[in-house]
Order: C-alpha cells, then structure tokens, then sequence
C-alpha cells in the first residue's frame, strides 16, 4: 500500500504545479509580456490568463500607470559662457509593454541621457536671462524631442517640467543687487507718484473750500444787504407813516455823532456842517415846551465860521432846582446837548493835532 499512496501523493502534487503554472493573474494597471521557448509570445492582460506550463514563462512585468522620473542637476553652458545647474522632472507612461520591454534596454536611462542632450542643445542658444525667464518654451521644446524619440519605444512622454535653475553665486550675488535696485526703483516711483496724487488732491479740495468760502461770504453779505434793506425800509416807512417832523430827525442825527467819533478805527473824521443846525433845532424845540427863554441866535457869519462847531453861547434851556417842570423832553434835550457838545470839543483837538488848517473866529 506505501507505494501505491506515494504515487498518488505525487500525482496529486504535480498536477497542482502543473494547474499553478497554466494560471496566471495579472493586476490592474499591470502588463506581463510571456516567451515561449525564449520568444515573445504575447502581453498578458489584468484578469484571469492561462499559459502552458514549462513552455511559457513570464519576461518582465510592466506598470502602464503614468511615472514621474526626476534626474539628478546637470551642469549647462548657457550661450554667454555661464555654467548653470539644470535639474528636471520627467511625466511619462508605457502605452506599449512588447516594445518598452524589447525596443530598449533601459528605458529610464536612455530617457535620463536624451533629456540632458536636448536640454543643452536648447540652453546653448539662450543667454541667462532668457533661460531663467523662458521655462515654458524649454519644456514645450523637451516635449517634443523626447515624445518623438521615445515614441518608438512604447513611451509616451505627457509633460517635462525644469524643477531648478541654479546660477553661480557671483551670478546670484548680481541678481540679488539688481533686483534689490529694481525694487528700490520702483518704491521710489510709488513714493513719489502718492505725493503728486496727495498733492493734487490738496490743492483741489483747497480750491473747493476756497470756492464755497466765497460763495458762503458772498450769500451772507447778499443776506446782510438784503436785512439792512429791509430794516432802512421799515423804518423810512415808520417815519412817514408816523408823519415824523424835522425835530425828530434832528434829535436822531445828533444820537448817531457819539457812535461815530467812539470807534477805535477813526483817526480822522469831519463833522458835517449840518450840525449847528440840528444843535439848535432840538434846542428850539425842547425850549418852546418849557417854556424857557431860548438861547439867542448866532449871527449866520459866525456860525459858518465854527467849521462845524456848535457856538459856545448855545445852551439848552436849564431846568432849575426848584421848578416844578420836570419833563422827559427836557432831559432828553440836554442829553443830546452834553453829547454834541463832547463830539464836537473831541473833533477839534484831533484837528488840532492833526495840525488841520484852523478857520479864525469872530468875536
């Protein structure tokens, strides 16, 4: 019995190597390339695959998934004879197992060492300021050499990318200097830019605040004109409604002389030649109603020689201590007398002083 279960436990173990080497599960993204006898035979796809045993074997397994290849720096000669240090980043994907496996030998070397050679053919014919701002043309220009030279190889290369650019340090040193002057310029050119927009914007709002001042003067001055208008109406038209006589207005005239010679700005001022005659119109008035001898009349030559004086002699009516006549009128008159009569004295000494022309009097 030992050799006859030997047998079949042998049995049994070749056919299970026989059934592990005709199935063959290739995974997702995945692509395995199988000879036969040392021949391409075929590429297997994700799923389930049966092959013959022993006769067909397994080449290489390949990823068709897309790969990022980066290279180590390479030194460039630029074409003004500068040495820069060039490092890229590679994009690429298998689209055919049978002729990466067979077309190349090593597919990342040979597209490591054709990346490098078109790299400097491209950067021999730029100066460095156009390799440093030209990175766009040199991948579209490393694109299209190595998608048409890897083509062959099953390769299809989606995107090349430089990664760095690396210049000398004296070269950065520069770089660094020109571009801190460049920045330096720039912030001088805002600088002064602001203080010709602050300015302008100055000089705008002072001309509207000048604007409106004026207009503002203007309007009040038109208002004030317009109130004194309407007061000096109001009162002309009280004067003749009230059927004022020239007593009044005598009164009135002599009231406003105080105010004149009181402010601080008149230096020099003339007394009108109507003054005598409203001193002694008021005088005549306030006397008639008192009933007090009034004061005798100056001589018309003596009063033209007073240049605006009243004559010494005219007094208004005295009331007494002891009359029985105390009227507001009285009063009022002598009032207006004391305040004439002070006017008067304060023009004279500022004429005399003044050192005016002096008119001599008649006795």
């Amino acid at each position: 019995m030992e050799p006859v279960v030997i047998a079949i436990v042998v049995a049994v173990i070749v056919i299970v190597f026989l059934v592990a080497s005709t199935v063959r599960i290739v995974p997702q993204a995945r692509r395995y390339n199988i000879e036969r006898f040392g021949r391409y035979r075929r590429t297997l796809q994700p799923g389930l695959n049966l092959v013959l045993p022993v006769a067909d074997r397994i080449n290489t397994k390949l990823d068709v998934r897309e790969q990022v290849y980066s290279s180590d720096p390479r030194p460039v000669i630029t074409e003004d004879n500068l040495v820069v240090n060039i490092d890229t980043v590679l994009y690429y994907q298998i689209t055919d197992p049978r002729a990466a496996a067979y077309e190349v030998a090593d597919y990342l070397q040979a597209i490591d060492q054709l990346t490098v050679t078109t790299l400097r053919n491209v950067i021999g014919s730029m100066d460095l300021e156009e390799t440093l701002t030209s990175r766009e043309e040199i991948n579209s220009r490393l694109r299209a050499v190595l998608d048409d030279a890897t083509g062959k190889w099953g390769i299809r290369v989606n995107r090349v990318e430089i990664k760095a650019i690396d210049p000398p340090n004296t070269i950065k040193e520069a770089m660094e200097k020109q571009m801190r002057a460049e920045r330096d310029k720039r912030a001088a050119i805002l600088h002064a830019e602001g203080e010709r927009q602050a300015k302008i914007l100055t000089a705008e709002g002072t001309k509207q605040k000048d604007i409106l001042e004026a207009q503002g003067t203007q309007q009040a001055m038109i208002l004030r004109a317009d109130g004194e208008a309407k007061a000096v109406e109001l009162v002309f038209q009280a004067v003749h409604r009230n059927n004022a006589d020239p007593k009044v207005l005598a009164y009135k005239y002599l009231e406003t002389l105080p105010h004149l010679a009181g402010s601080d700005n008149n230096t020099f001022w003339v007394i009108p030649g109507e003054l005598t005659e409203a001193v002694r119109t008021v005088t005549r008035a306030f006397g008639d109603q008192t009933a007090a001898p009034a004061a005798p009349a100056q001589p018309e030559e003596q009063a033209s020689d007073g240049a605006g004086a009243a004559p010494a002699d005219a007094r208004s009516p005295q009331l007494e201590a002891g009359s029985t006549v105390l009227l507001d009128a009285a009063t009022a008159a002598d009032e207006a007398e004391k305040q004439a009569a002070a006017a008067v004295s304060d023009a004279k000494a500022e004429a005399e002083a003044a050192q005016s022309p002096q008119v001599p009097r008649r006795s």
